[in-house]
């Protein structure tokens, strides 16, 4: 029997009366906060994150007011979330007088191992503690952590945060991967709270945090002139003015300009200063690889856009340097790049000194390292630098720099700049490599490759060089009296092609092994400098009295060879129309020990001559010179015995009728190895050492 049509409306009345029933409840409840669900949803929450979670301060029962519409809003004296098994902390996050916000699919992403994002968060009192130990577990990780294709683990994410609002909020950071352990107190609040008389606050993010990142002293002072985000996902966001000054080891930062959040340093761009006692100061706790160099400043514009970072530096002094360049670091791969490129007008190599381990320079004067870094500078006794490299830093990041410097100035008040200096820097994989190296000085060319690898405990350091076309007199300043020609003049051509293994710059030079070549072209030399190393009295005075003049140079060649740090010399040679001068011996700069043998073999006659080998020994800090005593005293005491039957007998045993032959010969070899070298043969390639035990 079907309802009759009075029925229907009747019916139809009830259910709106019903519906109006459910809403007003609902509606009664949603308002007085649905507090027999505090409860359950304490429970229910617990359960979402696998932590403990308490709302209310009383720990007995649950307490707080509900909000169900729009997303679960929680409104309590108290919000507390725990910490995980592992940690000793009492808590992850307890909110004092909270209102707290989130989406019913931000929690059920939280607990699938997503990070778990809060709309927004307002309370008079936060206190975080958040921690990430060495395997990578997190405190802000809740539920299962999903896997990479691999199996592994992925990062953890920090929790994101819409809107947050707090009047005095405290935060310890303790992260054993980026070696943080930090206390920030801040105070989060927008322009209208803070005007009234309870709150008393200033408007904006200000924060300020002390502690260590790094293994560094970190201080940071933050302020924002509004409401910014603590961690933002939206890149939408409105920008805000940001204050920050920072002082981490020995580095002191100011930025003025704006960001879109705290953590991620979102949209960030703005005007910075940064200033340290070396640029390595700066690169340690960022973990980006810098030399280490003397007192820096630099100033220049700064942006941030995802996780790449942009620099313009407008300046950079180092030292007595002035440069400039414009750099990207991207922070996406599995190691961070930076790419861009370095250019000024003028850089002291001085001032990067430390970099290749020699010490700290101010002024010209060399002073003590940093504290920090407790290794010798120099051996006792020895010039050649023994600071050990930073090989661990040249794996931490690769790199794609191309370096323009308008003048290279080496260090030596005796050479000329390199005017200007190219060279395209790269670092792959821990082997840093200088390319396609082009530098002019005294009117030539230098060229070639250097390359540093630090894959293994020990660096290999490898250098294939060439230089042409250089005035000798132009490259090196030789003071002499007015109107006085140069010591040696000359078109100079050479290569070499050297390695070495170690940890300093020393014990590479100590096992350098490979050959160098040079010529010398249309040269001249000092005709009493040739008289002088020969021991030739008469011709000696006869050119101070009537005045130095420069002695052409037939043939001059080098040929030395390296093994284990021993420099010998295979041919070197000088010859003139006056003498032939011949150098052997060694040098080795494993001990810095010199044994050379200085020998000059005269083709003219001289009718007073001590000739005598002039041996050179000792040290490279403390060099001996000194004279064949046995020749020389032969010489001498012949002399002395003539001397005694007549004056004039003296002088037979110091009278030189020169030596043709031997000058032929060297003369020869001279010639014969200069055509070898103006053929360009170019030299093998040194041996490789045996690798070094991986660390």
């Amino acid at each position: 029997m079907s309802p009759s049509t009075d029925d229907k409306p009747r019916w139809r009345l009830w259910a709106a009366v019903a519906l109006a029933a459910v809403a007003a409840a609902f509606g009664t409840c949603e308002i007085l906060g649905w507090p027999f669900l505090a409860a359950p949803l304490q429970r229910w929450l617990g359960h979402a994150l696998e932590r403990r979670v308490a709302l209310g301060t009383d720990a007995g029962a649950a307490s707080a007011r509900v909000r169900l519409l729009g997303g679960l809003t929680l409104e309590a004296g108290r919000i507390e979330i725990g910490a995980p098994a592992w940690s000793t902390e009492p808590y992850m996050l307890r909110v004092d007088n909270a209102s707290m916000t989130l989406a019913y699919a931000d929690l059920l992403r939280a607990r699938a191992g997503a990070p778990l994002r809060i709309r927004e968060l307002r309370a008079s009192a936060l206190d975080a503690r958040i921690e990430r130990r060495a395997d990578g577990h997190a405190s802000w990780q809740f539920g299962a952590a999903s896997q990479t294709p691999d199996g592994s683990e992925p990062p953890a994410r920090m929790p994101t945060i819409g809107r947050l609002q707090v009047g005095a909020g405290t935060l310890l950071w303790r992260d054993a991967q980026m070696g943080a352990d930090m206390l920030a107190r801040f105070s989060l609040v927008d322009g209208a709270e803070a005007a009234t008389p309870e709150a008393a606050l200033a408007p904006g993010l200000q924060l300020h945090a002390s502690g260590t990142y790094q293994r560094q002293p970190l201080r940071i002072d933050l302020q924002t002139a509004g409401l910014l985000p603590i961690v933002a996902d939206d890149s939408a966001t409105r920008a805000l003015p940001v204050t920050l000054d920072a002082i981490a080891g020995s580095a002191v930062l100011s930025f003025r300009g704006t960001a879109t959040d705290t953590v991620h340093l979102g949209a960030l761009q703005g005007r910075f200063s940064l200033q340290g006692p070396s640029l390595a100061a700066v690169g340690d706790p960022l973990r980006v690889t810098l030399p280490t160099t003397g007192p820096f400043h630099t100033e220049g514009l700064l942006a941030k856009d995802g996780k790449v970072w942009k620099v313009l530096l407008e300046r950079i002094d180092i030292g007595s340097s002035r440069l400039a360049g414009a750099f990207t670091y991207d922070t996406g791969p599995r190691l961070p790049m930076l790419a861009g490129r370095l250019s000024g007008a003028k850089l002291l190599l001085a001032d990067l000194g430390p970099a290749v381990g020699a010490p700290v320079r101010k002024g010209g004067v060399p002073i003590a390292p940093e504290p920090a870094v407790p290794r010798a500078t120099r051996k006792p006794g020895h010039l050649l630098p023994n600071r050990e490299f930073d090989l661990p830093a040249l794996r931490a990041m690769d790199a794609n720099v191309l370096i323009t410097i308008d003048s290279l100035d080496l260090g030596k008040s005796f050479l000329e700049p390199l005017e200007p200096a190219r060279t395209h820097l790269v670092l792959a994989g821990g082997v840093l490599t200088l390319r396609e190296f082009e530098a002019s000085t005294g009117q030539g060319r230098l060229g070639g490759t250097v390359q540093l690898d630090g894959h293994d405990a020990q660096a290999l350091w490898t250098a294939d060089l060439h230089w042409d076309g250089v005035r000798l007199e132009r490259w090196i300043h030789q003071a002499r009296a007015e109107r006085q020609t140069p010591y040696a003049t000359g078109t100079l051509n050479g290569q070499a092609r050297v390695a070495g293994q170690g940890k300093s710059t020393a014990a590479i030079l100590g096992s350098l092994r490979g050959a160098v070549r040079m010529q010398l072209e249309d040269g001249t030399i000092s005709h009493l400098a040739v008289e002088a190393a020969g021991l030739d009295v008469a011709q000696g005075l006869g050119l101070l009295v009537n005045g130095d003049d420069a002695l052409p140079i037939d043939c001059s060649v080098v040929d030395l060879v390296a093994e284990q740090g021993l420099l010998k010399p295979r041919v070197l040679v000088l010859d003139t129309r006056d003498s032939t001068l011949w150098l052997d011996g060694s040098l080795s700069l494993a001990t810095e020990a010199l044994d050379l043998r200085v020998i000059v073999t005269p083709k003219d006659f001289s009718p007073l001559a001590l000739r005598s080998p002039l041996q050179i020994g000792g040290t490279f800090a403390e060099p001996s010179f000194s004279l064949d005593k046995r020749r020389l005293g032969g010489r001498l005491g012949a002399s002395a015995l003539l001397g005694l039957l007549n004056p004039l007998a003296a002088l037979i045993p110091l009278l030189d009728f020169g030596n043709s032959a031997d000058s032929q010969r060297g003369a020869g070899s001279c010639r014969a190895l200069s055509a070898r070298i103006g053929a360009r043969p170019g030299l093998p390639a040194p041996a490789r050492a045996p690798a070094a035990r991986r660390e």
